[in-house]
């Protein structure tokens, strides 16, 4: 298939009786920490609590009814697996998750309350795993980004932020392997090419700041990060040409700034969101991105996906 704003529309009507058009919330709040006009697109209360649950839905309904019968299966940090997990119980379908160690508790138990299977592995071997897992059992792989239909799914955020607030400056996006940033990117340049969209990934993980500057896909060590959302290792290569093409700048961000920008979205802000979903603001926070103050700036809050135990942590740390 083609990728393009067509393609996302196409998912757009696909998924549109399963999914919620997730509000965009203006937090006047954030404005003096900020030095903008601050916006949310509020993917933390999408179904399933992420943004994930569009690409899943676009890409399983692509799916044949022999295809569903044979199950399905992902690698995910978590929400991926979260999204996947609800659809294939909504379905009736089997589903099985491949985690990498380290992802929150919260998290883990979300996707095994569905009754998805779960088998858990190092992150980077993540892929690998399931892919194996696929080929034993015949199953179908939903993958979290490197698929045109997920992607296209993923891209549908993008048109209602133009169309919820079609005057905006800038988007700004927390990145992993890309298919959040190619389809938001795609889609808003598509309809308003003056938007400017960046990405902001982990200063650990800079696998798109260090592929742009190869040219081509190109992976970066692995590493652990408190953006625990955020851990893929390198783009996907079906993402990375749209987002070379559409997206105008990316910037890395510290470890020790997400935290501090999750707390300031949940005292400032009034939002729980996990702390993947506060990169793009902690990158304004650190200095590696800057607006006027009269510049109407969308922060995607990617994922709600935080328990009580990490809200109490992130409230007592200075």
């Amino acid at each position: 298939m083609s990728f393009d704003l067509n393609t996302i529309r196409a998912a757009a009507e696909r998924i549109a009786p399963y999914i919620v058009e997730t509000p965009m919330i203006r937090l006047p709040g954030l404005d003096r920490y900020l030095g903008c006009e601050v916006y949310g697109k509020a993917e933390c209360m999408q179904v399933t609590g992420a943004f994930k649950y569009r690409g899943v839905m676009s890409k399983v309904l692509s799916l044949s009814k022999e295809e569903l019968a044979r199950g399905v299966v992902a690698a995910s940090s978590g929400n991926h697996g979260k999204a996947l997990s609800y659809a294939a119980k909504m379905l009736g379908i089997p589903a099985l998750i491949v985690i990498p160690y380290g992802t929150p508790a919260v998290k883990v138990e979300a996707i095994r309350s569905l009754g998805a299977e779960i088998v858990q592995c190092e992150a980077v071997d993540r892929f690998d795993v399931a892919a194996r897992i696929c080929e034993e059992r015949g199953a179908v792989m939903i993958p979290p980004y490197n698929d045109e239909f997920v992607m296209a799914g993923q891209g549908t955020a993008g048109l209602e932020i133009v169309k919820q607030k079609p005057d905006l400056d800038a988007v700004v996006v927390p990145v992993s392997g890309g298919g959040l940033i190619s389809g938001i990117a795609t889609a808003v340049k598509g309809l308003a090419p003056r938007i400017k969209v960046i990405g902001a990934e982990p200063a650990v993980l800079p696998r798109y700041t260090a592929s742009l500057a190869a040219g081509e896909p190109t992976a970066v060590p692995p590493s652990r990060t408190v953006a625990d959302a955020l851990v893929s290792n390198r783009p996907g290569p079906l993402c990375f040409p749209f987002v070379a093409k559409n997206v105008d700048r990316f910037v890395t961000v510290d470890e020790e700034w997400i935290p501090k920008a999750q707390k300031m979205l949940l005292l400032e802000g009034k939002i729980a969101a996990e702390a993947s979903s506060a990169i793009g603001m902690a990158a304004v926070l650190q200095g590696k991105l800057s607006f006027e103050p009269q510049q109407k700036v969308c922060f995607v809050i990617s994922g709600g996906g935080v328990g009580a135990e990490q809200l109490a942590k992130i409230l007592t740390e200075e």
